[in-house]
């Protein structure tokens, strides 16, 4: 950069030379000299260009991958809560264009602030050189300048904003609608996106262009001053020459550099209405990396001792809004190496228990211990390590299969991973499969079906072979036929740990080894199915009859219709 404005300095400079030194004394040998000299400057110019032009990139390619990988980090230590109140697809787009912004913010900085200040300071000190007088008077322009451009920086941190707010609903319609095509497809709801997004597409244009006009208005401005410093040093200088008798030379050196130095001013003139527009992607990335865990470890954590994985919540309230309890002083058991089924109505908080338990999330009062030890007062990777969870709609993240079994456990071989999906009922399908354990499991799993996805979520948790395993509706959503496999499977998973399951069939639910009944967040039954069956007028009798005369499931339906 400093290169780059020297020969730029250096190519106004010379001009005196080349008016003084060869046209006044029309000497041919000092011109092949100054030629000479011109070309080297530009070569050099040309070069030093390059070296900067690559540089720059390379620091600003440099900044967006530690920016992205921060940003990664931050977001995996951010607890469940914050993913509930933030859409993913609207964050990872405003994620991306703010981490754009930055770059464009320090690009900015450098090629501005550096490298164009650098040059104008030189071209400046050409124009001192030249005709001290001349200087004073074109440099008078600028603060109107500055004052006027100040005006339009208030204005453009609100717009930035708004920008990147209708920007980032564009992309997360656009990303939703690629994830839910059959659902959209199904309903025919084709037209009604389009018109839904068009909406949002034509609001983002209408605010890139307000922000382009806000940013344009600086444009006429400059160039009108601009243009009144060059033509009154033209004018000015002129007189002198004619009428005084001042150096021709002196004053073409002056015009040159007086000419080269309104881009770089230009710049950064408009720089700070630039700047301000990047720095709003700054703040707004900022925020997000500001934001704490919710469930972050306490000061004096230590990691979990599990020799039994006894589970005890004790009065434990819990809600996700003020004043509004999901779970109401409840109270649960579930002993070591046994199965406690948790059943009830939709909405009692069966799933609320299940999160608590891995701390997504922190109760509002109460404790939640596991062999004695306050959850709380332990390390979350400790907790979560002593955990295998499958849940209703089985997650698979990009690449093989053989990678979403292993992320039970990082470091399995080949053989424990091969014999989980064995005991998983699994490993026929994979090997069915054109790659074996080596296919692309494809967005979300979407080239396996529902029985296949849970079994590799079930492969999964065998090999993560942890002491405490969580079901949360593992089988509802799956046909009869893919529902026998993977309940074959999870009794091998079930064997021998302490298993909370949350579960509407029936024959998981008479097998528990503990069954807890949960309404409106409040136990109001628990025992095993034999005594909950002698209660004839208790709800999960009632249910339990309800579901073996219509089939083999407690549906929601029929819970909150008879409780």
């Amino acid at each position: 950069m400093v290169i780059v404005a020297g020969t730029t300095s250096y190519s106004a400079y010379i001009i005196k030379d080349v008016v003084n030194e060869v046209f006044d004394k029309k000497n041919l040998s000092m011109a092949w000299v100054v030629a000479a000299i011109i070309l080297g400057v530009f070569v050099i110019k040309g070069i030093a260009g390059f070296g900067q032009e690559v540089l720059l990139n390379r620091i600003g390619n440099n900044i967006i991958a530690r920016y992205q990988s921060r940003v990664y980090s931050h977001m995996l230590r951010l607890g469940i809560g914050f993913y509930n109140d933030n859409r993913s697809a609207y964050l990872v787009s405003q994620i991306g264009q703010n981490i754009a912004g930055i770059k464009n913010l320090l690009n900015t900085m450098i090629t501005v602030v550096a490298r164009d200040f650098l040059t104008l300071v030189g071209l400046i000190c050409v124009m001192i050189w030249q005709d001290p007088a001349m200087t004073i008077g074109s440099l008078v322009v600028l603060p109107p300048a500055a004052y006027v451009i100040s005006r339009y920086v208030k204005r453009m941190k609100k717009l930035s904003r708004q920008e990147v707010d209708l920007n980032a609903r564009v992309n997360s319609a656009m990303v939703e609608s690629a994830q839910g095509i059959a659902v959209l497809k199904a309903f025919t709801m084709e037209q009604q996106m389009q018109v839904k997004v068009d909406a949002l597409v034509r609001s983002a244009e209408k605010q890139a262009n307000t922000i382009a006009l806000v940013n344009a208005r600086t444009r006429p401005l400059t160039e009108t001053l601009g243009g009144i410093a060059i033509a009154g040093s033209v004018a000015f200088g002129g007189w002198r020459v004619i009428e005084l008798g001042a150096n021709q030379g002196a004053l073409l050196s002056f015009l040159v550099a007086a000419m080269l130095a309104y881009d770089p001013a230009r710049r950064l003139a408009s720089f700070r209405v630039q700047f301000e527009k990047s720095l709003v992607n700054a703040r707004m990335l900022y925020e997000l990396l500001d934001t704490k865990p919710r469930q972050s470890d306490l000061p004096d954590a230590r990691d979990i001792e599990v020799t039994q994985a006894d589970i005890v919540l004790d009065k434990v309230a819990f809600s996700y809004k003020p004043g509004e309890n999901i779970l109401d002083s409840i109270s649960i058991h579930a002993k070591a190496g046994k199965t406690t089924a948790l059943v009830g109505p939709s909405g009692g908080g069966k799933t609320t228990i299940i999160n608590l338990i891995q701390r997504f999330y922190d109760p509002v009062s109460g404790s939640i211990t596991v062999d004695g030890q306050d959850i709380a007062r332990i390390t979350v990777a400790s907790l979560r390590n002593n955990i295998a969870y499958v849940s209703q709609q089985p997650v698979l993240f990009e690449g093989t299969v053989r990678e979403n079994i292993a992320f039970g456990r990082p470091g399995a071989s080949d053989a424990e991973i091969e014999e989980a999906a064995r005991l998983a009922q699994a490993h026929d399908f994979i090997t069915a499969l054109p790659g074996g354990y080596d296919t692309a499991v494809g967005e979300m799993g979407a080239n396996f079906s529902g029985g296949q996805r849970q079994r590799l979520s079930i492969a999964r948790a065998i090999l993560r072979n942890a002491p405490i395993l969580l079901l949360d509706e593992a089988t509802s959503a799956l046909d009869n036929e893919s529902e026998k496999l993977v309940q074959k499977a999870l009794d091998t998973l079930m064997q021998g740990r302490t298993t909370l399951v949350v579960a509407h069939r029936l024959s998981t639910i008479r097998n528990a080894d503990l069954i807890v009944v949960i309404d409106k967040g409040q136990v109001v039954e628990h025992g095993t199915h034999g005594t909950l069956m002698r209660k004839r007028n208790g709800l999960y009798s009632r249910l339990h009859n309800i579901g073996a005369d219509d089939g083999e499931m407690i549906d929601d339906a029929r819970m909150e219709a008879h409780g």
